[in-house]
């Protein structure tokens, strides 16, 4: 679904990815982590197209985007659904306004159909009965819930996450990842997720990439990431993961 090759990123002298190559299959999880300011954020609109690489190929689907033109590049982008780090809700509209959003901008269906749409993906969400709230009277955990139901109302074939439990205490950031498991499972989304929160979240991974000077680690589990004899990589594991840890004990 997705593939970088030999993609490199720089910003004057500073270059934040150097060479790097992925590959993310369709139907996966992978979790972006590593330490701040390493390029996760920048792979993130490089997938979006939001930046060119400087050289190197981004392929969705197998067509590269960094040479697209912006009608193209469009189309490509219908592919996507993203919840952003704050959610982005718009503070003057309702939940459902906010979710009815992308249908009412971007599809041809009735009032009456959009209505029906919005309020099954509501309740499906939990949020039954909250769609006439406006996002100053939600909890941080509901803002979430409503940023992710905005971004499936078009069903997108690939989710990208970027730092999605900002703000969150523990329990409630549990309840989003588990709830990003149920939802992935029923529409059959690809998901990249960038997140500091480990190692909680590499329970929802297939794969992880480690973003550390300009370089993609890439590792099929958690548990693998341990056994890593590069010492940048054992700094990291020993500062976010303990000694000891059970990547698939849901807490």
């Amino acid at each position: 679904m997705i593939q970088f090759v030999d993609v490199v990123k720089s910003f004057g002298a500073q270059r934040v990815l150097d060479r790097v190559n992925l590959t993310i299959n369709s139907g996966k999880t992978t979790v972006v982590a590593g330490p701040s300011g390493q390029g996760k954020s920048v792979t993130l609109k490089l997938i979006l197209g939001l930046l060119k690489p400087d050289s190197g190929k981004v392929l969705i689907d197998g067509q590269d985007i960094s040479k697209m033109r912006s009608r193209e590049l469009n189309r490509i982008r219908t592919k996507f659904g993203v919840m952003f780090q704050g959610v982005a809700l718009l503070d003057s509209l309702s939940v459902y306004e906010n979710v009815a959003l992308p249908l009412e901008e971007r599809t041809r269906f009735s009032s009456a159909e959009i209505k029906e749409k919005v309020l099954a993906v509501l309740a499906e969400l939990g949020l039954g009965g909250h769609e006439n709230k406006y996002p100053a009277q939600l909890s941080g955990g509901m803002k979430k819930r409503v940023g992710l139901a905005r971004a499936l109302m078009l069903h997108p074939e690939i989710m990208l996450f970027d730092e999605p439990t900002t703000g969150l205490d523990p329990q409630k950031s549990m309840e989003i990842y588990q709830l990003f498991a149920k939802t992935q499972k029923q529409f059959g989304y690809t998901s990249i997720i960038v997140s500091h929160d480990i190692p909680k979240i590499f329970n929802l991974a297939d794969q992880v990439i480690l973003v550390n000077k300009g370089k993609f680690t890439i590792f099929d589990s958690p548990e693998d990431i341990q056994q890593s004899e590069v010492p940048e990589i054992q700094a990291f594991v020993k500062n976010t993961m303990g000694d000891i840890y059970l990547s698939r004990e849901m807490e």
